[in-house]
């Protein structure tokens, strides 16, 4: 053969272990995934293993659902950043959220805060209509919860009704996860000692049933989807992050308690200040839009 023209490759000599790669990182966002399901799973278990003599079941779980958020989280940033986003990858996310962030603080919920309630504190008649209307409201956070998945899956690009820019900036109602973060940052931060007043699981439940409200309204609440590392200031963002996380470490159940609440609010805030505004600029009647058309 001439040395002076190349060799053209053979098919043996085709760059086949980049198409392998290629084809293996659709697998990591599904581990982020697998593993999300498999914290839900432990804190069912952790549910079902708890005793009024042993409460720190219940702080387990509340810490397996914390990490099943945090994989929740990576698994849906990995697909973006390495383009292996599919349609399999998104129903195994579905499904996982529905046993992490659906029926693992649902029935977290409801054990730590109704099914433990000792019958002396008041009459049993009491406790046990407690018990009854908590479990009510634990089914309806988990309702709730589902709704909300099943209105994002078929949401192409969901839009917020009240004002603000389109995009990702925003989620249509709570996501499910912070949800689950909120019962699980209660639970955290008590320590996984159950309720033993009434008056608290009255709370607890007015809680629950906020928690559901608030996922399946149209509320906004930030999404944290334009947070970008490649950025300029991606060192500044690497330190708040670090600061953080250092935070947590150290003070987790404080910490994640008032984060929790913060997120919850915030949705609160946010539909507050838009009422406000709404009602300082009222819209044009439609008298006044008609004769714009036309004119």
């Amino acid at each position: 053969m001439d040395p002076g023209v190349p060799e053209t490759p053979t098919r043996r000599e085709q760059p086949r272990p980049s198409r392998r790669l290629r084809k293996g990182m659709y697998i990591l966002p599904s581990l982020f995934t697998t593993a999300n399901m498999a914290a839900g799973y432990y804190a069912i278990l952790q549910v079902t293993h708890a005793l009024p003599s042993e409460p720190w079941h219940y702080d387990y779980a509340a810490k397996a659902i914390g990490f099943a958020v945090l994989f929740d989280g990576l698994d849906g940033r990995i697909a973006r950043m390495t383009h292996t986003s599919s349609d399999f990858g998104k129903e195994l996310d579905s499904l996982a959220d529905i046993i992490a962030f659906g029926v693992a603080p649902a029935m977290l919920a409801w054990m730590w805060g109704f099914r433990q309630l000792p019958a002396a504190l008041s009459s049993p008649e009491i406790v046990t209509k407690l018990v009854q209307f908590g479990a009510i409201a634990s089914f309806l956070f988990l309702m709730a919860g589902a709704s909300r998945l099943a209105r994002f899956n078929i949401s192409s690009n969901p839009q917020p009704s009240n004002p603000g820019r389109p995009g990702k900036k925003y989620f249509v109602g709570m996501p499910i996860p912070a949800g689950a973060g909120v019962v699980a940052a209660m639970v955290h931060f008590s320590g996984g000692d159950p309720i033993s007043s009434w008056w608290t699981a009255l709370t607890w439940l007015l809680m629950l049933v906020a928690l559901a409200y608030l996922m399946v309204s149209t509320w906004r609440f930030y999404s944290f989807k334009d947070i970008d590392f490649r950025s300029r200031q991606r060192f500044q963002l690497i330190i708040v992050f670090g600061a953080l996380f250092a935070a947590i470490w150290f003070f987790s159940q404080k910490v994640l308690f008032v984060i929790a609440l913060l997120y919850m609010f915030s949705g609160v805030l946010w539909r507050l200040q838009w009422i406000f505004r709404r009602k300082r600029n009222p819209p044009p009647p439609p008298a006044y839009k008609e004769a714009s058309q036309t004119s």
